[in-house]
């Protein structure tokens, strides 16, 4: 029993699961800081009210703090824009390239392998020049 534990513990997709979930926190950490210790207050700076928290609608004795939403959607905003800025952006710069392994029929423009002499779709012959 304990022997097939250890080997789906020792797998290699639950240990990089649980090494991606422990850095994607700690990462997570850092963004929320970057959103909450320097982007909010430089927007509070820019816009002279870093928290819409109060703004507060009351309809039938009922408040509706629309000000709280306003402030989840800004910090979404700005989390996602620092993500595409610092992990999106540098991945696809570094990353290689991929040959293209298909090509456009000069007669249906469908997609064939870059190797076919004829096209699968309308069967034009593609040796000829």
């Amino acid at each position: 029993m304990f022997g097939g534990f250890k080997q789906f513990i020792m797998r290699g997709n639950v240990v990089d699961l649980a090494v991606g979930v422990i850095i994607g926190a700690a990462f997570g950490n850092v963004v929320n800081s970057l959103v909450k210790d320097v982007l909010t207050p430089l927007i509070g700076a820019v816009a002279k009210t870093p928290d819409f928290s109060s703004l507060v609608i009351t309809v039938n004795a009922n408040k509706i703090n629309y000000g709280s939403f306003i402030n989840n959607i800004i910090s979404f905003l700005i989390v996602a824009l620092a993500v595409y800025l610092f992990v999106v952006m540098p991945i696809n710069r570094f990353s290689p390239k991929k040959a293209p392994d298909t090509k456009k029929c000069p007669e249906c423009l469908s997609d064939i392998p870059l190797d076919a002499k004829r096209c699968r779709y309308c069967t034009v012959d593609l040796t000829s020049p």
